[in-house]
């Protein structure tokens, strides 16, 4: 449907978070959007929240015929505005959950958003604007991290006005939650994630490896909530998934593969400092 954007969110153990994404998403200024809320097996209440916080419209069930997806239900809330709530009933990890929204949705544009992370609230309306201005296909924009409370933090990643398959591969800078891709022109199975580690950077990178450039918008628009971890663990394991893409998912020799690795760790380097 032309100018509906569907909003693609993962859920596994969200329940501490998954009511403010939902009031987040109601508070959009841009107001034509259907909300697909992946549940993948929580069992920590998420789905109880969900249902709780859109008890109040009108609802049913929707006939879905999609693998290892046990129930689907449609809220109406508006005009011009669904959500549903779509609950797996087999675990199977946040691309695999995407890839289930994607099968449902019905938006000329596709919005990935995580359920810890936070949009501003004109966040669609500008990066829509931004995308027709361009004549884009495949958006994101700059972010702020925040603590883990999603205050804002200061540090904010710039991001290029285009990116290109060769320029993407140094430097892993698309935030899963800014990215809004139009389906009119890249096509659905550039958009199903693959099962890798890092899923989100192997699918920006085979969208781009197919020829198609990535434009960005250089506002802040989101804000990705960083829980305390071990730092030196996240880095480790940041490498080593880099790493695997390379040689694994994009088949780059030793020496290419190292190459970009280079760029890629001084930017994520300069990036967190």
């Amino acid at each position: 449907m032309s100018g509906l954007v569907s909003i693609i969110v993962p859920v596994y153990r969200a329940a501490a978070y998954i009511a403010d994404t939902i009031e987040m998403v109601f508070s959009q200024t841009y107001g034509r959007w259907e909300l697909l809320l992946v549940d993948d097996c929580s069992g920590d209440g998420s789905v109880e929240v969900i249902e709780k916080r859109l008890f109040a419209y009108e609802h049913h069930p929707a006939e879905t015929a999609i693998e290892n997806v046990g129930r689907v239900e449609e809220y109406l809330c508006g005009d011009e505005k669904k959500v549903f709530l779509i609950c797996k009933n087999k675990n199977e990890g946040a691309a695999a959950a995407r890839n289930t929204g994607m099968d449902l949705a019905g938006g000329q544009y596709i919005a990935f958003l995580d359920a810890d992370d936070i949009w501003v609230s004109d966040k669609l309306r500008k990066q829509l604007s931004f995308i027709r201005e361009k004549g884009a296909c495949f958006s994101f924009s700059a972010y702020e991290f925040g603590d883990e409370e999603a205050q804002p933090t200061g540090r904010v990643v710039h991001v290029p006005e285009t990116l290109t398959y060769k320029k993407a591969l140094s430097r892993t800078i698309i935030f899963t939650t800014t990215v809004v891709i139009d389906r009119n022109i890249v096509p659905d199975e550039l958009m199903r994630m693959p099962r890798v580690e890092s899923e989100d950077t192997a699918t920006w990178w085979q969208i781009l490896r197919a020829g198609y450039t990535a434009h960005g918008l250089d506002e802040v628009l989101a804000v990705y909530r960083r829980p305390a971890k071990s730092l030196s663990s996240n880095k480790f394991k940041a490498v080593k998934r880099i790493w695997n893409l390379y040689r694994r998912q994009e088949k780059l020799s030793v020496f290419a593969g190292a190459f970009y690795f280079v760029f890629w760790a001084y930017r994520a380097t300069m990036r967190r400092i």
